[in-house]
């Protein structure tokens, strides 16, 4: 797939009535109900029905399960995500015709004109960072506007149109299309090589980060203290009056986290900032969790918001959908799913799950996502799930890739083994998967469905299984 090249922008009501293709998408759902929010004439098709879809037409929109050219109507503006191949029969139309086809990057952009964008982005934690801005600049009385990659646990919703400046946006660096927003503020939570099946190659994948903070307009870049990619990535955002803050644990941070407690159903530490210094404190957990927060709060005060308010704020964010999401109990262990699919986010999560575990076993369900990630991080991904118990390897998500041959879910399986995990079980056919997890639990033993594709739905059919 190539990378998304940045367009010029059009003010929202210049656009015409606009048809969202693959609208149920995590990502452009939220848009979808932006612009109907922003009273355009919204429709949208998908291939399968969703809650989504159920909730965007409660909206106002009109929405269709499966593609049909005639589902254009009279639509100026077509969108569409990457996953959406020319084939695709309404795409086709909309170029047949000469309608304006916009990636749905550009969609989002084309809202964000005239407010203080603030761009979120890295390898991992973007979702979570975005969503605890959302929450934060909104528990102080900032009403931001918002486009978060998946829906706050706290509403429901993953979009707001709110009256305040800032429009707080999850800026997504797997196929290029951070570059196509306007912001006044940049955050980076990490770098570390993922989707090289876009960019080719690590080193190319770090300069579009490198070009990210050098677009017109930043005036200030937030970025990891402590993580090797962002420090790399100093030199290239300083300059043209840029300012940079840096967040983390390194004595250099300027926005410090110092005494951190991890091992609660949440999670404090001490932060420190010029003219700030006192506790923050969150009710979800994880050390990583606590960097997020400082990211979000660094944010914060880069919009000129008061220190101790937003450290007090931070206490309201509850998570978003699938980020370490509660699912139920089963015969008196816990089950969890998490969007977790590179391996330094599957060990995080890990990490973070084992003191919630208490005495009883960590159990992992995971899905490998993407036959290139697979093929490229198959050791990595074992090593990573050999801290748990026991270990469920599900057959390769293959989202938009085809096939490749030799490359499936018994990669990652082997490395768990040869990392020397204690238990693992290959699990070909995901239908088996509710069956197999439901059969390990024992009473006190914490669960986790973790992967990015299908592998959500494991954990409630396990539910059912002794129903």
């Amino acid at each position: 797939m190539a990378l998304v090249e940045p367009v010029p922008l059009v003010e929202v009501d210049a656009l015409g009535g606009v048809h969202f293709i693959a609208v149920g998408g995590a990502g452009m759902s939220g848009i979808a109900a932006a612009y109907v929010a922003r009273g355009v004439a919204v429709s949208g098709s998908d291939q399968a029905d969703s809650g989504n879809l159920r909730q965007l037409a409660a909206e106002g929109i009109a929405v269709h399960v499966g593609h049909d050219p005639a589902q254009l109507g009279t639509a100026g503006t077509v969108v569409v995500s990457s996953a959406v191949r020319e084939t695709n029969v309404e795409l086709a139309e909309a170029r047949r015709r000469g309608l304006r086809v916009w990636h749905r990057s550009a969609a989002l952009g084309a809202l964000m004109l005239g407010r203080r964008g603030v761009a979120i982005s890295g390898t991992h934690g973007k979702t979570t960072t975005t969503g605890m801005t959302a929450e934060v600049l909104t528990a102080v009385g900032a009403d931001p506007s918002y486009v978060i990659g998946s829906p706050l646990a706290s509403t429901g919703h993953s979009s707001h149109l709110g009256a305040g400046e800032a429009f707080v946006v999850e800026a997504d660096e797997s196929d290029g299309s951070f570059l196509q927003y306007p912001a006044e503020v940049v955050a980076i939570t990490n770098i570390e090589a993922d989707h090289l099946d876009n960019w080719g190659t690590a080193e190319a994948y770090f300069d579009g980060f490198a070009a990210l903070v050098r677009q017109p307009g930043v005036r200030t870049v937030v970025l990891s203290a402590d993580d090797p990619g962002t420090r790399a990535l100093r030199g290239h955002a300083e300059g043209d009056g840029r300012r940079v803050v840096t967040f983390g644990e390194s004595p250099d941070a300027e926005v410090r986290l110092t005494d951190l407690v991890v091992d609660v159903p949440g999670a404090s530490a001490t932060l420190h900032a010029p003219g700030d210094t006192g506790a923050l404190r969150l009710a979800v957990p994880g050390r990583y969790n606590l960097h997020n927060a400082a990211a979000a709060y660094a944010i914060g005060r880069a919009l000129g918001l008061d220190g101790a308010q937003l450290r007090a704020a931070a206490l309201r964010f509850h998570g978003t959908h699938r980020r370490f999401s509660f699912v139920g109990e089963l015969g008196g262990a816990r089950l969890y799913d998490d969007y977790a699919h590179h391996p330094t986010e599957v060990r995080a999560l890990l990490a973070a799950a084992r003191p919630l575990a208490g005495a009883g076993r960590l159990v992992a369900c995971f899905q490998p996502h993407l036959f290139s990630r697979t093929r490229d991080f198959a050791v990595e991904f074992g090593a990573a799930l050999a801290a748990a118990d026991e270990v469920i390897v599900l057959d390769v998500y293959p989202a938009r890739e085809d096939p490749i041959p030799g490359v499936t879910g018994a990669l990652v399986a082997d490395a768990a083994r040869a990392a020397g995990a204690a238990s693992v079980h290959y699990v070909a056919d995901r239908a088996d998967a509710p069956r197999v997890l439901a059969g390990l639990l024992r009473p006190g033993d914490l669960a986790l469905t973790i992967g990015a594709g299908d592998v959500t739905a494991v954990g409630p059919a396990a539910l059912e299984v002794t129903r």
